[in-house]
């Protein structure tokens, strides 16, 4: 709550699914705590939102996520 006081602004980057991850309930608590006080979107960087893969090759895929996290940070300075 002190980060997005200070900068307005929020960006979660977790390596989990989108969808019934950790940073929703991040998103949510930020949202109903601290929305007055957000310049842009909030906005997260996960993982894609499919299984978790068995195989350790498919696991790199799963999880190397990096240039989106670069992306959506870029994307929420312009704000």
């Amino acid at each position: 709550m002190n980060s997005v006081k200070k900068t307005n602004k929020c960006l979660v980057v977790h390596e989990d699914t989108k969808t019934g991850g950790i940073a929703g309930e991040i998103a949510a608590m930020l949202c109903e705590k601290a929305f007055g006080d957000l310049d842009g979107p909030l906005m997260r960087v996960t993982s894609l939102d499919t299984p978790v893969p068995v195989r350790a090759d498919a696991g790199r895929i799963f999880s190397s996520q990096c240039e989106k996290g670069f992306s959506a940070a870029k994307e929420l300075a312009r704000y």
